[in-house]
């Protein structure tokens, strides 16, 4: 089973559009310990040349210009992709606003968890999947379940489970706690999946978590002695944002664990036993995007990878 990061970016991406902060300002100058990066997704595939993504990112249109394995087949009709299957894990923009960009009349089946696709139902502008072409298909929670592409299988089992997180910012109401926003199970899942030997030998299950606010106990022991994980790294600090005068939300406002408090990431998987950690949807705010940082030599020292747009991980 071969996994391609997409993207490896938080919302906005890595420069984001229209920040100045001093990250944005390196590497728009060309500072070699930065590395560009474009909205969090990455793609799937068993047998290299069917494949799924796993959100759809503002970004998609680069990303498969991008990476040659989603391009159409040369020799294939005028028309014509090797997406099979779309899987989103939120509703955030950053994981849904893609599937509009996909939308010229061509098949593939869209995953999600009733909260999801009800997002999506609610917004009139995703209508443009038409539906004679695009099936959605509603995934129950924890629960495996084989994908399809529109016509055929894909290899690959997955089991999309709940894990704490908020609803999307467009959906918040002004004067909502946050405990309120990250009542409803299902707003935000992770996913589990693996390919079942039919196209590929069967592998390891993969972890794929983009967006966490705390790894509860569930959430421990359902990734304790992973093989990998691919978990949220929007912001080392929790207060980055405000520190750097870029916004006033901390990451827990925003529904992301930090890396290094005392409930954060670092500190939650020390003893998890898990054989290989990448962490993915990183914030243009978090110094580990600096390759010569301390915090980025810190997170390495844990044991963790970053991940960079056009990382390839073969499982």
């Amino acid at each position: 089973m071969l996994i391609k990061v997409l993207g490896s970016a938080a919302g906005g991406g890595f420069p984001q559009w229209n920040c100045n902060g001093p990250q944005s300002r390196a590497v728009r100058g060309g500072d070699g310990a930065y590395k560009a990066r474009t909205q969090s997704s990455i793609a799937v595939s068993a047998d290299g040349k069917h494949w799924v993504l796993f959100n759809a990112s503002p970004d998609i249109g680069q990303q498969i210009r991008d990476n040659s394995e989603l391009h159409p087949k040369a020799d294939g009709p005028l028309r014509n992709t090797p997406i099979n299957a779309v899987v989103v894990t939120n509703g955030d923009v950053d994981h849904i606003a893609g599937l509009l960009t996909i939308r010229e009349r061509q098949a593939f089946n869209l995953y999600g968890s009733p909260v999801v696709l009800d997002v999506l139902a609610a917004n009139s502008i995703f209508n443009v999947l038409n539906p004679d072409y695009v099936k959605r298909i509603e995934m129950p929670l924890n629960k495996e379940v084989a994908l399809d592409g529109p016509d055929c299988p894909l290899g690959i089992r997955i089991e999309m489970f709940p894990v704490p997180g908020k609803i999307p910012l467009f959906q918040e109401v002004e004067g909502q706690s946050l405990e309120d926003m990250m009542k409803l199970e299902g707003a935000t899942v992770g996913l589990k999946f693996w390919s079942d030997g039919s196209a590929a030998p069967e592998s390891a299950p993969v972890y794929y978590i983009p967006g966490c606010a705390e790894v509860d106990e569930a959430l421990a022991l359902r990734i304790k002695g992973a093989d990998m994980v691919l978990f949220d790294g929007t912001v080392f600090t929790d207060t980055e944002m405000p520190d750097q005068g870029l916004m006033h939300k901390t990451g827990a406002r925003m529904g992301h664990l930090d890396m290094s408090g005392p409930g954060g990431s670092l500190r939650a998987f020390e003893p998890l036993d898990v054989a290989r950690k990448i962490f993915i949807h990183i914030n243009n705010s978090n110094p580990v995007l600096d390759e010569n940082s301390d915090e980025r030599r810190a997170v390495e020292a844990a044991g963790w990878e970053v991940s960079y747009d056009g990382m390839e991980i073969e499982v």
